[in-house]
């Protein structure tokens, strides 16, 4: 049994978009709905009245009651995702599929949607990921600001890349990238810290799918990180904060510089002068 409620107290629609709040805040929507699981044996009337006690201002009207078919729900949410290419010859692969029929210069990185952000789907990702697949990346040292699940920085390893180094503010990120570095057998090239440890290493690559806000705020830092002549790709970016990030990016020495659109988002990708 699913139980819905629908605050709409706030006397609004509309959406407010939260992308990626800091690690400790706590954003709220102007419009929420939560919604609880209960076995169909549950006392209806106990859990209505346990709902009034703890919102005393919510209204009948707000609470929606439905009976679900029992079902395996772990099996049902992992079979929404398929594999999905990018470029010509990388591939995310879930754990429920086994990856048949492949060309021998197939990619192929094992990952299942998880808590941190990064697995291909979101216009974002895809973007860093076919860019990255159209790099020559062999040898290469590369830095993924922002890492999330460590798709990125895992793709580069798998493509060639002689090492990577993962960035990020949230633990969790940073576990969930080993855990998906160690299935994807790339964890011992694979270096993983956060932001204060970032020391002032030079790389041959930089990838940052981050948001608008920090990407113009790490600019210099990301900037003087990468090598004379080496390509950067930026995303996480808006499609009309574009203009405002080729600014800030070009004034710092990012030149060739190109932005490619994804439904509202955009890659812009460039090389330091």
């Amino acid at each position: 049994m699913s139980i819905s409620l629908v605050d709409a107290l706030a006397g609004t629609s509309e959406e407010h978009a939260i992308l990626e709040p800091a690690v400790g805040e706590m954003p709220v929507w102007q419009l929420l709905r939560i919604q609880g699981l209960f076995p169909a044996t549950s006392d209806r009337r106990g859990l209505l009245a346990a709902l009034a006690e703890l919102m005393p201002d919510l209204t009948p009207a707000q609470v929606e009651l439905e009976e679900l078919e029992d079902r395996d729900w772990a099996r049902a949410w992992m079979d929404q995702y398929k594999p999905m290419r990018f470029g010509r010859r990388l591939w995310v692969y879930p754990s429920t599929i086994e990856p048949v029929d492949r060309a021998v210069e197939d990619v192929v990185i094992r990952l299942d949607p998880g808590l941190a952000f990064g697995s291909g789907t979101h216009p974002t990702t895809a973007l860093c990921l076919e860019w990255l697949a159209g790099q020559r990346l062999q040898e290469k040292h590369v830095l993924d600001f922002g890492c999330g699940s460590g798709v990125l920085a895992i793709a580069a390893l798998k493509l060639g890349a002689a090492s990577a180094t993962g960035i990020d503010n949230d633990p969790q990120a940073l576990s969930s990238s080993r855990d998906n570095a160690e299935r994807n057998d790339v964890a011992s090239r694979l270096k993983l810290i956060s932001p204060e440890q970032m020391d002032a290493g030079v790389y041959d690559v930089v990838v940052a799918n981050i948001l608008t806000g920090p990407l113009l705020d790490l600019a210099p830092r990301l900037v003087s990180a990468l090598a004379s002549g080496a390509p950067m790709a930026l995303s996480g970016i808006l499609r009309d904060q574009a203009g405002e990030v080729v600014e800030r990016y070009a004034a710092l020495g990012i030149a060739d510089i190109s932005v490619d659109v994804r439904e509202d988002w955009v890659r812009v990708s460039g090389r330091k002068a």
